[in-house]
């Protein structure tokens, strides 16, 4: 039995009778092929990259999956259509915290439609795409103090500017994200620093990022996850890349776009750990 996923922050969701991607319980993501060029070409981009050997094994753990197109039933009740089969990333966390960031300083790229165009740069102008390299495109945090679930509005988010998404970066690693109070980073070393945790990964990746030129990702989004259940002893904290509905060849250029955008969103992360880990020392 495929269902809408729980832990989705951001995209096309599956609710109300509208398309979107589904789950089973076998940890695997059922995403529809959208309508036009850019499904077809996100299953094209995981078969190529799926079996591309200049790509090092460590960075294929980056990212999620591929299992192939299969014809499931949609969520919008349409029948059959195609859906790609991929690695479902939350799959095996029982209280997820999930952040979704795009990334790039740019989210249109050479020889698009002018409406396409327009339509990105709108987006990109109003949020921090263009100002920072990177955006926070949705987030859910399981809040211990609540015991809940907290999930910003999509029109909130996409109203972060500099401070709102250094904000949600702190809340994403507090156990008080409901509250309007100051953001605690209770969880900011465990999840952020040590050699296993967003961070470390986040630095990893960048390393690849300063020399491939295999691929250029427009428009693709960082997922974090890390489980926030109490009784876990590891937050299992995990980098994985989604979304390449508009990844390019690079012809043997070096993808300056997203390189730029990580590479400012690796500074965030080290300032709020940076911060956290003085918290710390000095008592507070």
């Amino acid at each position: 039995m495929l269902k809408v996923p729980e832990h989705q922050v951001a995209g096309h969701i599956a609710k109300d009778g509208r398309l979107g991607p589904l789950v089973d319980d076998q940890g695997r993501f059922f995403k529809p092929l959208q309508g036009d060029a850019r499904g077809e070409n996100e299953a094209k981009f995981y078969e190529s990259f799926s079996s591309n050997k200049n790509v090092p094994d460590h960075i294929h753990g980056y990212f999620p999956v591929y299992h192939g197109v299969q014809l499931v039933e949609a969520s919008d009740g349409s029948g059959k259509l195609p859906h790609m089969v991929l690695e479902d990333v939350v799959s095996g966390y029982v209280k997820p915290s999930v952040m979704d960031v795009k990334i790039g300083s740019r989210t249109w790229y050479p020889d698009v439609s002018e409406e396409y165009f327009n339509k990105c740069i709108k987006k990109d102008r109003a949020t921090t795409t263009v100002s920072l390299g990177f955006r926070v495109s949705g987030l859910k945090i399981f809040d211990r103090q609540e015991s809940r679930f907290w999930r910003p509005d999509k029109r909130v988010v996409l109203a972060y500017k500099a401070d709102g998404a250094r904000t949600a970066l702190r809340k994403f690693v507090s156990s008080n994200s409901v509250a309007d109070s100051i953001p605690d980073c209770a969880f900011a070393s465990e999840v952020y620093g040590g050699s296993n945790g967003i961070l470390a990964q986040l630095l990893g990746l960048k390393a690849w990022f300063e020399t491939q030129t295999l691929y250029h990702f427009n428009s693709c989004s960082i997922l974090m996850v890390y489980e926030n259940e109490s009784g876990d002893d590891a937050p299992r904290a995990r980098v994985k890349l989604v979304d390449f509905a508009h990844v390019l060849d690079g012809n043997g250029v070096i993808d300056h776009n997203f390189f730029g955008g990580l590479c400012s969103f690796i500074k965030f992360i080290q300032d709020i750990l940076e911060s956290s880990e003085n918290c710390c020392e000095n008592g507070h």
